[in-house]
């Protein structure tokens, strides 16, 4: 059987709906902080793909992993689950309720932005994309030149940030600005975990990470307002923010600051968040697996050579596409997708009461047995062109339905683009600081920071 083909249907559901098995998760309270993905794993396994409830002892989520589950929420009955409760709450303090919110402001503001991540305006930006990534991955060469090792997480966020920041804000946003930013953002995002587990504690109860999250937000504030200012004065400039400034609302009203500046940063958030996490995971799977390191850094070394990676080589950098793909399989940066029922339904043969919040994970649905042979191996051919037959919902690093990433075009030409000038130009390697396991936060992330060298490569 070949890896990635799904080795047999799951079983069918029971025609009559019946209440979850509920999983006392908080009787392992010790197993579960440690490491909470392992012990949802371990849960999924055993319920082998029906729907459970977690008993968390303060939350009662209903975790949902089937392809077809999975759909029924976020595709075919999407209207009766909403992005409210559960990391919606604390993430909506730094995005605002434009396009990272639902309901008719998330529909206006989807419409409005849906154009500019279409496959013909990805394709235009292509080339600002890999001046922006060559750039960024020119500015490593120091550390090849002294063997000083730096942080993944932070160089790959830079990456993201000024190849995103291009794209978003042209050249209206100076360096030290955009760096201010994207510090922001990621600390915002660390500093989000309690108030992720505790979504329904009050503002005013001091929680870990609160000051810090305060903080980035204030700093996000101050670099977004006066650009959107700026914007307003620069009618003909060609970026995110300038078309929001010139859009209407349906009153025929142009658009005030703070719902230009959510929407901008609820764009900016996932996209910089996303990529950078996946190429950080997509070193750690590299260093891993040296067959495939091989395999990638053959390919680049035969399309791109001794250019600079851009528009031209995509196509032909097909193994590379096929390995980001995979990473983003066992390494989704999204992991976890909660919503809220507006009105009981039954999902998998199971009553799912109203105002109950469910969980989909595209980290253990990508890891069941049922639907991936070996599903923790790392394995680039599952993503083969002659590979065909997965479920459409099996597979879902950028969500799906109506909420379904507007950016996924644009992180596949970006994430294409910074492997292919790594590795035209360094030969990275991870430091052996000990074993990296995913942790999780808002987002996935490395158990540890991460280390690397880089040598130029040999020409």
């Amino acid at each position: 059987m070949q890896a990635g083909t799904p080795p047999q249907r799951l079983a069918p559901h029971h025609e009559l709906p019946r209440d979850a098995a509920t999983v006392a998760a908080y009787r392992t309270p010790v197993r579960f902080a440690r490491d909470p993905l392992a012990e949802l794993e371990a849960i999924s396994g055993r319920a082998e793909g029906a729907v459970v409830r977690l008993n968390l002892g303060f939350l009662r989520p209903y975790l949902i992993t089937r392809p077809d589950d999975v759909q029924h929420v976020l595709s075919g009955h999407a209207d009766r689950y909403v992005r409210e409760g559960m990391m919606w709450q604390p993430v909506r303090r730094l995005t605002g309720n434009g396009i990272s919110g639902d309901g008719p402001r998330w529909k206006a503001s989807r419409e409005v932005l849906r154009p500019m991540f279409a496959a013909r305006h990805v394709a235009a930006l292509t080339d600002l994309l890999a001046v922006t990534v060559n750039e960024a991955v020119d500015a490593l060469d120091g550390h090849a030149a002294t063997g000083r090792p730096f942080d993944v997480a932070e160089a790959m966020t830079r990456v993201a940030d000024l190849a995103l920041g291009r794209a978003f804000f042209g050249g209206g946003i100076a360096a030290a600005d955009g760096d201010r930013l994207g510090q922001a953002v990621a600390t915002a995002f660390t500093s989000l975990t309690a108030r992720m587990l505790l979504p329904f504690a009050p503002r005013w109860l001091p929680l870990p990470g609160d000051r810090a999250f305060r903080r980035a937000v204030r700093t996000v504030d101050e670099v977004m307002y006066p650009l959107v200012a700026q914007r307003r004065r620069q009618p003909d400039a060609d970026d995110v923010v300038a078309l929001l400034c010139q859009t209407r609302d349906g009153d025929g009203q142009p658009l005030d600051d703070r719902r230009i500046r959510d929407d901008v940063v609820g764009m900016y958030v996932a996209g910089t968040e996303t990529t950078a996490m996946a190429l950080t995971w997509l070193w750690v799977a590299l260093d891993a697996n040296p067959a495939v390191a091989e395999r990638l850094r053959a390919e680049v070394e035969d399309v791109v050579g001794d250019e600079r990676p851009g528009a031209a080589h995509l196509p032909r950098l097909r193994y590379t596409r096929m390995v980001v793909q995979e990473v983003l399989r066992l390494y989704p940066s999204g992991w976890f997708l909660p919503r809220t029922a507006l009105a009981s339904d039954v999902v998998g043969g199971v009553r799912i009461p109203a105002g109950s919040t469910v969980v989909m994970s595209p980290y253990l649905t990508h890891r069941m047995p049922s639907l991936w042979e070996r599903p923790d191996v790392f394995d680039p051919e599952r993503f083969g062109p002659e590979r065909t037959g997965r479920h459409r919902f099996a597979y879902l690093p950028f969500a799906g339905g109506p909420h379904q990433c507007l950016g996924s075009q644009l992180f596949m030409v970006e994430a294409q683009l910074v492997v292919a000038a790594m590795l035209s130009r360094f030969r990275p390697r991870l430091r052996d600081d000990g074993p990296v396991h995913p942790r999780a936060a808002v987002t996935l992330r490395p158990s540890r920071r991460l280390a690397m060298t880089i040598t130029r490569r040999e020409r």
